[in-house]
């Protein structure tokens, strides 16, 4: 295995883990589309000064246009919106474990909008998923009367599905420029429609100047938006795609494992038995799928 893919997936691992109890941290110096918006702005300027020296910024080919606006109004803008949304009133735990359900909403959507087959392995993997959702939602043990909670919740849920819905494009695309040559462009897209939101919505940006606030939009541009996207492109190349996948089912461990050091946050039994349900259930979809891939048809 190649050692330098396998030290930028850990690293990965640990940035975005530890991203979200450091969003919930950022989300109290300044608005929450505010904080978004100049993060896309630090990993536009990341971007540039990595592709820059190599000649590889370029304007994207025509054919490309529809993924550079899904994925930046999609994945790096609304999906940013809703996370920091639900992070003012959701655990940042808790919040990293709902947002990386992504994987269990693509299987059915590439069966319904893709003609995939959903395989018994597929079907288990989504039962062992919702049934996670089910016990972090525990009827008995949540607060359905809390309704920043309810809201929180199902925008962290809408995230992820926002997510799968960016994925199935990615997948039925056929690219022509690489997907690091189109970062920039479409964290620039991004950029763009959360600032006008922003300027919309909260006025004026109004960050309070403090040197934690300075931190964490700098970890967040440029290490969890621009070296991330370089490292995540870097290791799809280098390393089979179920051992990424699987190794990706860490960050939301990491999440709750980092909130809890970070910000004392408990580490609930519902919790991690809810994570132990879902990674589970993601594991499975994603050995399914790819004993599907290498299946030959008969």
């Amino acid at each position: 295995m190649n050692p330098r893919a396998v030290i930028l997936l850990a690293l990965l691992v640990v940035i975005w883990g530890a991203n979200w109890p450091i969003m919930k941290i950022g989300l109290g110096h300044v608005q929450p589309l505010w904080f978004a918006a100049i993060r896309l702005g630090l990993g536009v300027l990341a971007m540039v000064a990595i592709l820059l020296p190599g000649g590889r910024l370029r304007l994207p080919p025509r054919e490309d246009w529809p993924v550079v606006a899904s994925i930046g109004i999609l994945n790096m803008g609304l999906f940013m919106i809703l996370t920091n949304i639900a992070l003012l009133v959701v655990p940042a735990g808790r919040s990293s474990i709902l947002a990386y359900t992504t994987p269990l909403w693509v299987a059915p959507g590439a069966a319904f909008f893709l003609g995939e087959r959903l395989t018994p392995g597929k079907l288990a993997g989504l039962g062992l998923g919702l049934a996670g959702l089910l016990v972090l939602f525990n009827p008995l043990g949540f607060d359905w009367s809390n309704a920043d909670a309810l809201l929180g919740n199902g925008l962290l849920l809408l995230a992820a599905l926002v997510w799968a819905a960016t994925i199935l494009h990615v997948r039925h695309h056929r690219w022509r420029a690489s997907p690091l040559e189109l970062a920039p462009w479409q964290m620039l897209v991004g950029c763009v429609m959360v600032s006008a939101l922003a300027a919309a919505v909260e006025g004026k940006p109004a960050p309070d100047g403090s040197f934690e606030l300075a931190w964490v939009m700098i970890y967040n541009g440029a290490l969890a938006t621009a070296f991330a996207f370089w490292a995540a492109v870097t290791v799809n190349r280098l390393l089979p795609a179920l051992t990424v996948s699987l190794s990706f089912l860490c960050v939301p461990a990491g999440g709750m494992v980092f909130s809890a050091l970070i910000l004392g946050e408990g580490v609930s039994l519902t919790n991690v038995a809810g994570l132990g349900l879902i990674v589970a259930g993601v594991a499975a979809v994603a050995v399914a799928g790819a004993r599907e891939s290498t299946t030959p048809p008969r």
